[in-house]
């Protein structure tokens, strides 16, 4: 790579809400020097494109025919498109977040361009091979040059995997910066509540959109049923992802919603004030793990396995869909202000609010260019002998 054509910037490569919320700050402190590139692969306005006003983010870089997509051809499209940026204009360095289709995309393009790699929120396992973003997460781990792990226990677990201790940094985990960046102030917390009818610490926020919930319309409706249940001690306040809501529609599960105080799509700043006052959240979000925990707000969450286990010492219990929904949602309602006030008193295990800064301090460091990897060793010849 001719070193007169690099760009001084840095690439940050991101494709889904989470991913925005996660790394506005390091961009924010990159300032001029972040390059946002965008692959489209959360597509529609409500879950990416007004964010970029609400967290005060530059205009990205977008790529067009990844959204919607199967993971495949995201992947692939993606990939191309980047591969084609870095070798015109080749950042200093990628920064990728978690586990996307977009931040697998940013990690074998930077590592086809021998362009260091940053991996924010590095050294997640569920242990579970189901989940396509287990699959995303190991191979962006394997090829990061800087490992940003967001506890001990994620630094644990990429040691175990062979990893170099000195690629690994533990930085703690942006989300704490960004919900203390972003929960509103208290009386536009109330103003919001007062608008929906909603009383403080008396309704549950809920949140479902993953696919091994919604994709199987017996287990969607199972998990609306147990909501609905829930329903009848304390108002249900559901937030409806687009494809949750087409899921629904299409299996014609719209009546299991009467009751329940159904939304389109929320602000960040918006769902982190109806968090804050919920008396439980139910919920298949990974981030949602971790933003209880900065909250000190209870959590059920309703999936096969989990790559966060450390919400769950305190805040968090972990369901598969079905009866046991209902189950830990009463046991955990039943520790009312309590148990509100004993988790508003413990701090999160995902860090002090300072990881951005740590994670930005660490690029500024990185050399310009990435080693090369060393040639392969010559396969040895086979020479005939007689017998």
């Amino acid at each position: 790579m001719n070193a007169q054509a690099v760009d001084s910037r840095v690439a940050v490569v991101l494709g889904t809400r989470p991913e925005l919320v996660k790394l506005a700050e390091p961009i924010r402190l990159l300032g001029p020097a972040a390059r946002v590139v965008h692959t489209g692969q959360h597509y529609d306005d409500t879950l990416s494109g007004n964010f970029l006003d609400e967290l005060g983010l530059p205009e990205p870089e977008y790529l067009t025919g990844v959204g919607g997509q199967p993971r495949a051809v995201q992947v692939a499209a993606a990939l191309a498109a980047l591969d084609e940026r870095f070798a015109a204009e080749p950042p200093r360095a990628v920064i990728v977040q978690g586990d996307t289709n977009a931040a697998l995309s940013g990690a074998l393009a930077a590592n086809a361009r021998s362009i260091p790699l940053i991996h924010v929120e590095a050294g997640l396992r569920s242990h579970d091979r189901a989940m396509p973003e287990e699959h995303n997460r190991v191979v962006i781990d394997r090829l990061a040059d800087i490992l940003c792990a967001a506890t001990p226990e994620n630094r644990a677990l990429l040691l175990a995997e062979g990893v170099p201790d000195h690629r690994i940094e533990v930085t703690g985990n942006t989300v704490v910066e960004a919900v203390h960046e972003h929960l509103p102030p208290q009386p536009e917390r109330t103003r919001l509540l007062d608008g929906l009818g909603l009383t403080p610490d008396a309704y549950v926020l809920a949140t479902i959109h993953r696919p091994e919930n919604t994709d199987d319309s017996a287990v969607l409706a199972t998990v609306l049923r147990e909501l609905a249940e829930i329903g009848r001690t304390l108002p249900v306040v559901l937030p409806l992802h687009p494809r949750t809501r087409a899921r629904i529609e299409a299996a014609g599960l719209g009546p299991l919603l009467d009751g329940m105080t159904v939304l389109a799509p929320t602000g960040y700043g918006t769902f982190l004030a109806l968090a804050r006052h919920a008396a439980l959240l139910v919920s298949d979000s990974g981030g949602i793990q971790e933003e209880t925990t900065v909250l000190g707000r209870p959590l059920v969450v309703v999936r096969r396995s989990t790559e966060r286990p450390e919400a769950f010492a305190d805040f968090a219990d972990l369901v598969e869909p079905g009866p046991a929904i209902g189950t830990a949602a009463r046991h955990r309602l039943a520790e009312g202000a309590r148990g509100l006030h004993r988790l508003g008193t413990l701090p999160s295990p995902y860090g002090d609010g300072t990881a951005s800064r740590r994670i930005v301090d660490l690029v500024t460091r990185l050399p310009q260019h990435r080693s090369p990897l060393p040639a392969p060793a010559p396969e040895p010849t086979l020479v005939a002998t007689a017998a």
